[in-house]
């Protein structure tokens, strides 16, 4: 009886497995000494997110690889799912965007805003925008913060 109950529970939890989406690994390219960037993965990772970090000494390459828009940087680049994730972008953004999977190259948050993940100071939190990159490098507002 145990060994039935026990197969039983066995084929239920790999349907379960199964049926459940998998969250995507996100490729994070930072510089090496950057806390805010640490931080920003934490959050991820809090958030159901797997995450592959790789420091780097030209962070700029990876933009310019990607397609972030000049005037749009941050300090961190990422990749997932076939879009770009630039700076503080928040992951219920991220999972929005791969969930809708719109003809864009990502999101960006430009800057490093006080408040998004990764920059928390206290209770200050200053208002930004999460902006969709279109593919023909055109951006428009995606989200309020």
């Amino acid at each position: 009886m145990k060994s039935v109950i026990a197969g039983l529970l066995s084929v239920s939890l790999a349907q379960a497995s199964w049926a459940a989406p998998a969250t995507p690994v996100i490729d994070v390219y930072k510089s090496p000494t950057c806390g805010c960037c640490n931080k920003w993965i934490d959050h991820l990772k809090a958030n159901g997110f797997g995450v592959r970090s790789y420091d780097t000494d030209n962070v700029a390459q990876h933009k310019a690889r990607l397609g972030v828009p000049p005037g749009y940087g941050s300090c961190h680049t990422a990749e997932v799912g076939g879009y770009v994730i630039e700076g503080h972008v928040p992951a219920r953004e991220i999972k929005r965007l791969l969930k809708d999977n719109p003809r864009a190259r990502g999101l960006v948050v430009p800057a490093m805003p006080v408040g998004s993940p990764g920059m928390e100071a206290g209770d200050r939190k200053d208002p930004y925008k999460v902006f969709l990159v279109n593919r023909n490098g055109s951006v428009r507002a995606y989200a309020q913060h």
